[in-house]
């Protein structure tokens, strides 16, 4: 069943995080970072918007857009405040496009997702290593990760009362009111996500494994980068993802290989006819062809002779109750 879109009517973490930021750089003083010492990035002052539109150019050379996320993680860090506001703002596109991945998932309200992807991002300012590349994709990874630990945990949750346009939740809503009933479960979802979730819930893969697969497979970083985002090698995190979807590849097959035998291999119901043993005498009697005119066979020249089903005694003689076959002669 596809879930319906979960409108958002009520501004969440993300609109209070762009009107921040907006206020950073509104007015004719805005707040600007000092890109002088970042090679590849103008010798000035640069305005923080400024700075958005080129850390967005993917032409930009990797190492400037590292040293400019270098330099305001430390400013959030011995400032807080503002330059955190300004690392949240520019991080926005990167944070709207995991939160959007992970909402779509979700039943109910999506604030709570939400706020757990801006949580693991602003978490990550405070840990997330300065020295390595890609500090701005380790940082979406954590906020991924935070946010995908709130989607498992709102998936398992119960579903609230009152949705009348899910058809899952009006077969309960139609259960007698007098004591429980049992019902079957919830049809498997094949979205790619929830796969995932089900393997870490019944251990199959861990929680880091299913986020490798999903950010890699399913999402917008490559393995090299989430392999950066790991401190993995490249080949360490190709090797940690084939192994973990060996196992997942397997945990599906046998899921889903006694559904198929149960299929295969359906119980006929029992038979009304009563079996009945044949000996070795009695083996050849039926191999041995009958007379015709022998009183056992009942076969005249006219055919076979059915006789009719009993008849109360009340009951006239009804036409068209004794059928003749051709003969088999």
């Amino acid at each position: 069943m596809r879930r319906r879109p979960v409108p958002v009517t009520q501004p969440g973490v993300f609109d209070a995080a762009r009107t921040a930021f907006d206020w950073l750089v509104t007015g004719p003083h805005p707040v600007a970072l000092d890109c002088r010492p970042i090679p590849g990035l103008p010798a000035r002052l640069v305005p923080l918007d400024e700075l958005g539109a080129l850390l967005l150019d993917k032409d930009g050379p990797q190492p400037s857009r590292d040293a400019a996320w270098a330099a305001l993680v430390t400013r959030s860090r011995t400032e807080g405040g503002t330059w955190t506001v300004a690392c949240v703002g520019l991080a926005l596109p990167w944070l709207l496009r995991v939160a959007a991945k992970l909402t779509a998932l979700a039943r109910g309200e999506v604030h709570d997702i939400h706020a757990a992807v801006l949580t693991g991002f602003l978490d990550a300012l405070t840990t997330v290593a300065l020295d390595r590349p890609r500090i701005l994709v380790r940082l979406r990874w954590a906020a991924y990760r935070a946010g995908r630990a709130a989607l498992r945990e709102a998936l398992h949750a119960a579903a609230p009362v009152g949705d009348s346009g899910d058809e899952e939740l009006q077969g309960v809503l139609a259960a007698p009111a007098a004591g429980f009933r049992s019902c079957p479960p919830p049809p498997l979802s094949t979205h790619p996500e929830l796969v995932l979730l089900g393997a870490v819930d019944a251990g199959v893969i861990s929680a880091g494994e299913a986020s490798l697969i999903g950010a890699t497979r399913f999402g917008e970083l490559s393995l090299a980068e989430a392999a950066q985002a790991r401190g993995q090698t490249y080949e360490a995190a190709k090797k940690t993802r084939q192994r973990a979807e060996s196992r997942l590849a397997s945990h599906l097959a046998a899921e889903t290989a006694p559904e198929a035998d149960s299929r295969r291999h359906t119980p006929v119901a029992p038979s009304a006819f009563r079996l009945r043993t044949v000996t070795p005498p009695r083996a050849q009697d039926q191999r041995r062809p009958a007379s015709p005119h022998t009183r056992t066979c009942r076969v005249g020249e006219r055919g076979t002779r059915l006789s009719a089903p009993p008849r109360s005694p009340e009951s006239a003689a009804l036409p068209g109750l004794t059928q003749e076959v051709p003969s088999c002669d």
